[in-house]
């Protein structure tokens, strides 16, 4: 695993915790000689990751939509920063220049982003490990709430497995470096 694609909000949350850890997360990744993908911003817990991974002497690439290129104040001081038109062009982006996904507390933005990587790796578009770092307990609503659709008949109980969720970073990267995809199709039984 070479590069780490990692999903986080452009707001910085209420609780420090939320910025401490994008800035820990930043900085292990450049410490471990992975780059770091990401949306691009200089602000925000995006901002923090980008950076911390930087001032680690860390590759960094953002990739920015146009549109949000002054809106979130994208960043300039990058290894890389692709400029694309859309929010489709930058999952795509994403997608291709890393080798696991995951998302730090974030908005609507972030589970999106999350959640269509996650569908991808589904449906076999590809086996990239898909985590969760679960600060703070940010994410146990969520994680209910899928065990919630696979209870009700709406996602396979394996699909479940393929979600990798920590709280400690050293045991993430752990999870991600030994994750193993499903190969078997969505509709097989």
């Amino acid at each position: 695993m070479k590069s780490i694609a990692v999903f986080c909000g452009s707001s910085v949350g209420n609780s420090p915790i939320y910025m401490d850890m994008a800035k820990e997360l930043g900085k292990a990744i450049a410490q471990s000689e992975r780059t770091l993908v990401y949306g691009g911003a200089q602000v925000g817990c995006m901002g923090a990751i980008a950076d911390s991974a930087l001032q680690n002497n860390g590759e960094v690439i953002g990739v920015i939509p146009e549109k949000l290129k002054n809106v979130e104040l994208a960043h300039l001081g990058l290894t890389e920063l692709h400029v694309v038109k859309t929010m489709h062009e930058r999952k795509a982006k994403m997608a291709d220049l890393s080798d696991a996904f995951v998302a730090l507390p974030g908005g609507a933005g972030t589970l999106e982003e999350w959640f269509e990587v996650f569908t991808w790796a589904q449906l076999g578009y590809h086996q990239k490990p898909c985590a969760f770092l679960n600060i703070n307990g940010f994410y146990d609503p969520l994680l209910k709430m899928l065990d919630h659709t696979i209870e009700e008949g709406f996602m396979r109980e394996d699909y479940r497995e393929l979600i990798l969720v920590e709280s400690n970073i050293e045991k993430l990267f752990s999870k991600l470096e030994n994750s193993r995809s499903l190969l078997q199709a969505k509709w097989e039984k």
